[in-house]
């Protein structure tokens, strides 16, 4: 998961910056990144090509707009030769996502 902490380092931060989550309390913060983390792992899940999932995952999103900025960082991830579906299918990458960033 080394390189699930780097990503969530790099995912804060993009947020952290004018205009991201600055007026918002870390928790909400952390569990919308965990939204678009569950939703890029069920997108994969549901055989959505990678090319297809930053559109497929915004048309659903249920978090503030700024937050689709990450989809492409986590699909990179998520869709990335590191994970394989077994993992997609058995592992729960929102929560360990939201652990991270709450330690951040």
């Amino acid at each position: 998961m080394v390189r699930a902490e780097i990503l969530a380092v790099a995912v804060v931060a993009m947020f952290a910056g004018p205009g991201g989550a600055q007026s918002m309390d870390k928790a909400t913060d952390c569990g919308y990144q965990a939204e678009v983390v569950a939703a890029v792992q069920q997108a994969r899940k549901d055989r959505v090509g990678e090319r297809q999932v930053q559109q497929h995952v915004a048309e659903k999103a249920t978090w503030p707009e700024n937050y689709n900025n990450a989809i492409p960082l986590i699909a990179g991830w998520l869709y990335g030769s590191d994970v394989s579906m077994r993992d997609i299918r058995n592992e729960d990458f929102a929560a360990a996502w939201k652990e991270l960033c709450l330690q951040q």
